[in-house]
């Protein structure tokens, strides 16, 4: 059976239209650290491994990594969300800035720490991982402060996504305003939920969650899993409880190795078969699925072939190491397979 594509000249005629989309990011920014070195001996202090540094390196993380995969595309991004004011922040700006991405939507909060991830890599495995960070709601003082920089952006945007980390920036009253301000304009609103955060997501435009955050989000334990995911009756209850319960515009389920599954109410889920050749990394692939699909459905791609075009995008960052993003090049040689 042959797999859903498509034709090179609609990927460079979207490629194409993304310069010119206009993308709202909003939520909880990070800042990834990376300290690279080997390891030799074990501590005669503790039985731990003793890491010889070679080097560091910094990402933009978390809502910005979605926000990196838009600039990779050449998609003009504004970042929205909170930061410390601190040496990390100065250095994230700095960061965004070489990436060519927005950073006038982030509020610098007095008294917050900007969230700062340290992990210690060696021979490509990690030892440990270090969280700098403030865990804390914003105010309602400082959520009003963030959603007037998001209003005021919002006459020239095409779509919104919202990046939940837990990290205290997407709230209920964040949420509820923000449909209120897009609802009126018809302006697209993507989130990848985050079940353990309970806050109510119903009414949005696209909901990303994977496999397990479906199955938490419709409150249901996933015991069996079906080779073809048209067939899993379990799956396709938790589709329809999501559906019902949420009631999004479009419910995209990624499924790992088994694809993407791309669900509308009173319509037969599409199953997108995945791409991926190799498999090295999943760390960052949801940011590239939310971020690549929201692209394309605001430069005028259908849903499904936006969501064959966040497939290829996956498939390409799933076999680099880290959190990764795709270039056009890439995606356009992807489809070229």
């Amino acid at each position: 059976m042959s797999h859903p594509t498509l034709s090179l000249n609609r990927v460079k005629d979207l490629l194409k239209k993304l310069t010119t989309a206009r993308i709202l990011v909003v939520g909880d920014v990070m800042l990834d650290q990376f300290v690279w070195g080997r390891v030799s001996r074990i501590s005669p202090e503790a039985p731990v491994p003793v890491v010889d540094f070679e080097r560091e390196s910094y990402m933009p993380g978390g809502a910005a990594n979605v926000a990196r995969n838009l600039a990779e595309l050449k998609s003009p991004v504004e970042l929205f969300g909170a930061v410390g004011k601190d040496e990390t922040a100065h250095k994230f700006r700095k960061l965004l800035a070489e990436q060519a991405i927005g950073s006038k939507g982030l509020l610098a909060i007095s008294g917050r720490n900007t969230s700062i991830k340290t992990r210690i890599v060696a021979q490509q495995q990690q030892v440990v991982r270090l969280d700098r960070e403030t865990r804390a709601d914003l105010t309602l003082k400082e959520t009003s402060r963030l959603l007037a920089t998001i209003e005021a952006a919002l006459p020239k945007t095409d779509a919104i996504i919202i990046g939940d980390y837990g990290k205290g920036v997407v709230t209920q009253p964040l949420l509820d305003e923000l449909k209120a301000l897009t609802k009126p304009r018809g302006v697209w609103v993507s989130l990848d939920p985050k079940p353990i955060h309970k806050v109510d997501i119903s009414g949005l435009s696209l909901l990303t969650p994977n496999r397990k955050e479906a199955f938490e989000l419709a409150r249901v334990s996933d015991d069996k899993r079906a080779k073809n995911p048209l067939e899993d009756a379990g799956l396709m209850g938790v589709v329809e409880k999501i559906l019902g319960d949420f009631a999004p515009a479009l419910l995209l389920i990624t499924l790992g190795e088994q694809g993407m599954l791309l669900c509308r109410r009173d319509e037969k889920p599409f199953l997108i078969p995945t791409v991926a050749q190799e498999v090295f990394d999943v760390s960052g692939a949801g940011d590239t699925v939310i971020a690549t699909f929201t692209a394309a459905i605001a430069v005028g791609a259908s849903p499904i072939e936006a969501a064959i075009f966040s497939n290829h995008a996956a498939g390409v960052v799933v076999g680099k190491i880290g959190t990764a993003t795709v270039t056009p090049e890439e995606l356009l040689a992807s489809f070229q397979k």
